[in-house]
């Protein structure tokens, strides 16, 4: 099956034909640049009655567009009916408050019971299709056993204006973790780590790379010779302990790397409390913590991190959102148990 979608290019067009579709095709017709490219990759580009394969073809000013669109076939995930969190929904984009414990899309480990298919039951026939598919468009993903907000796209067009926001690094996303430790200025440990330096406010800024652990490919590593630029900081919201022995810090995200946050405490000395990969066998002073402090932190079964808040432009109507999620009954038990004195 096929639909048509017919227009006029306008004044002063882009020189190139996949700039000019992209300016000038319809809204309602929900495709976005990289699809029409693949449509002009495709053939599926007439322009004034003849197809034209080359996206750096010269259009010109009241040429006659027609495109034709394959009807978007059903993705090979199946949909599940798996409760769902939702924050705000419209008919282009979904925002999630995920729980600890659910993958976001479906992986040779995980081949069921993910975000994905939870959304695909229930958009239904309100996905119009990403990249040809009947499928939610992931822009970003959180671990499996990180919780909190993430947006998915339900339409090509809000899948690539996401994208885009999230490639230039203009989403706001902050995090909020316990871990081990205080992080403070005032440590000369932390003067000595490369990569970590302080800002005004007692900020704590980690700027490295990262990459692929070198012997073991499920862990990511800090490096400064090879990868990608990874920013954090880091703001304590609370201590715990007397003297403090643990925190409650708010981390926010310059960059949006794997894992990023959890290596990047790590390096620093304050690894993510109930991290089984990068918190090492650290364990909680009973002189500075009360019995049920250190047990509840031995006992954390996740990492203790928390996607909390998420601010965007919302890529069709361009508004500008923010969505809040208070932290989970886990975390908020034991930042109650870190909390009590000893």
């Amino acid at each position: 099956m096929m639909s048509l979608v017919e227009f006029t290019i306008g004044a002063a067009p882009p020189p190139r034909l996949d700039k000019a579709l992209a300016r000038d095709v319809p809204d309602e017709a929900n495709l976005s640049r990289s699809r029409l490219g693949k449509l002009i990759a495709d053939g599926a580009v007439a322009v004034d009655g003849v197809m034209v394969d080359n996206p750096r073809f010269r259009v010109s000013e009241g040429a006659e567009i027609a495109i034709s669109v394959p009807e978007s076939v059903e993705s090979h995930i199946g949909p599940e009916a798996i409760p769902l969190d939702i924050v705000f929904e419209d008919d282009e984009l979904v925002v999630i408050n995920k729980p600890a414990g659910m993958v976001v899309h479906p992986a040779p480990g995980s081949p069921s019971g993910t975000l994905v298919n939870a959304l695909i039951h229930h958009c239904g026939d309100s996905l119009s299709g990403v990249g040809g598919q009947k499928r939610p468009g992931i822009v970003h993903r959180i671990d499996k056993e990180t919780s909190g907000l993430l947006v998915v796209a339900k339409t090509d067009r809000a899948h690539h204006g996401l994208a885009e926001q999230f490639e230039k690094h203009t989403v706001e996303r902050h995090y909020m973790a316990a871990c081990y430790g205080v992080p403070d200025q005032n440590d000369p440990r932390l003067r000595g780590i490369k990569g970590v330096s302080f800002e005004p406010g007692n900020i704590l800024k980690v700027q490295t790379l990262l990459g692929r652990h070198k012997t073991d490919r499920q862990k990511q590593a800090v490096s400064f010779a090879s990868g990608r630029h990874a920013v954090t900081r880091v703001r304590v919201v609370e201590p715990f302990g007397t003297p403090p022995a643990a925190a409650l810090v708010d981390c926010w995200l310059e960059t949006g790397r794997t894992h990023q946050i959890r290596v990047h405490l790590a390096h620093c000395g304050h690894a993510l409390i109930g991290d089984p990969v990068y918190g090492g066998k650290r364990k909680l002073s009973p002189k500075a913590l009360a019995a049920q402090g250190v047990e509840a932190a031995q006992q954390f079964s996740r990492q203790a991190l928390h996607a909390a808040t998420l601010g965007f432009v919302h890529p069709v109507t361009a508004d500008v959102l923010r969505f809040e999620a208070d932290l989970p009954s886990d975390m908020r038990e034991l930042c109650a148990n870190l909390r009590r004195s000893v």
